[in-house]
C-alpha cells in the first residue's frame, strides 16, 4: 500500500524561518485549525529551572530573556496563527492555588485572546499574581478543548506547556482517549530540568485511540542542540500535525461533527 510522505520530516534542513513550517503545513492540506493554549502554574515551576533555566522559576517574567513558557507561546503562536481563520486563541492556567487541578481558569479575564501577542501580554500580566500549587492534572484542560471544539466545529491542536510529570494520571489518560473522537490534536511541550522519563512513556503506552492523537517533546533538549532554536522547536513540536490531521480527514470526524 502506497504512504503518504510527510514533508516536514522530509529534508528538514530547508527550513529556514518560522514562515517555512508554516507553508509546508498548508502544503499537508491544512488550510485552516485553531490553537487553545494551556499553561502549567504547579508549585514545582519555582524549582525545575535549576539547570535548564539559570536556577530561576520557569515563570520568571524580565526584559533580559524570555521564559520557556513565553517562548511556547510566541514560537508556536506564530507558526500557526496564519492558520486561525478567526485570530482568537482560548488561553487557560491550571495547577494554580484556586484550581487545585480540579479545573482551570482563564488567563484573560473575558473571551478568548486576539492573536498569540494577546496572549504573551495577557501571560505576562497576570502571571506575576498567582499562586503556584499543585497537582499536576491535563484532564480538565483537555475537556474544555474538546468542548471548543464541539462548539466551533473547527480542528484544534492543544499546546499544553507543563513542567513535570502527570499526578492525575488514570483521569489524563481517559481525557485523551475522549479526544481522539474529535478533530483535536495534542501537542504536550515539557519545559524545565525533568526527568521526563514517565512522560515518554506515557506518551508512547496510551490505549488505542482512533487515531494517535497526543505527543510529547523536551523543550529544552530540542532548544540546546539546533542551530536554529526556534524553527527546530516548531518542526519537533508540529512534525506528527500532519499525520494526524489526515487521520482525522479519513476517520471523517470533522464531517460527524458537523452533522451532529
Amino acid at each position: 500500500m502506497f504512504q503518504r510522505q510527510n514533508s516536514l520530516k522530509i529534508n528538514q534542513e530547508r527550513f529556514l524561518c518560522l514562515r517555512d513550517v508554516t507553508s509546508a503545513m498548508r502544503e499537508e492540506g491544512m488550510r485552516k485549525c485553531g490553537l487553545v493554549i494551556g499553561i502549567d502554574y504547579t508549585m514545582s515551576n519555582k524549582v525545575q529551572g535549576e539547570k535548564t533555566f539559570d536556577g530561576k522559576s520557569l515563570h520568571d517574567i524580565s526584559e533580559d530573556c524570555l521564559n520557556p513558557y513565553q517562548e511556547v507561546i510566541c514560537i508556536l503562536g506564530e507558526t500557526l496563527q496564519p492558520l486561525d481563520s478567526d485570530g482568537l486563541i482560548p488561553a487557560y492556567g491550571f495547577g494554580d492555588f484556586q484550581t487545585k487541578g480540579d479545573d482551570i481558569f482563564c488567563l484573560k479575564d473575558y473571551g478568548s485572546c486576539v492573536g498569540f501577542r494577546e496572549v504573551l501580554q495577557t501571560y505576562n500580566k497576570i502571571t506575576p499574581t498567582i499562586k503556584l500549587y499543585r497537582p499536576t492534572n491535563f484532564a480538565p484542560l483537555i475537556r474544555k478543548a474538546i468542548d471548543i471544539v464541539r462548539c466551533t466545529k473547527k480542528y484544534h491542536i492543544l499546546v499544553i506547556a507543563a513542567d513535570g510529570q502527570v499526578n492525575s494520571e488514570e483521569e489524563t489518560i481517559q481525557a485523551i482517549v475522549e479526544a481522539s473522537n474529535y478533530p483535536l490534536s495534542i501537542i504536550c511541550v515539557g519545559v524545565g530540568d525533568g526527568p521526563w522519563g514517565m512522560m515518554k512513556e506515557f506518551d508512547e503506552k496510551l490505549p488505542k485511540r482512533n487515531f494517535d492523537n497526543f505527543q510529547f517533546l523536551n523543550f529544552y533538549e530540542v532548544m540546546s542542540h539546533a542551530r536554529n532554536r526556534q524553527t527546530a522547536f516548531a518542526l519537533h513540536a508540529l512534525m506528527e500535525i500532519p499525520d494526524q490531521y489526515h487521520a482525522i480527514q479519513e476517520l471523517g470526524l470533522l464531517e460527524k461533527l458537523e452533522e451532529s
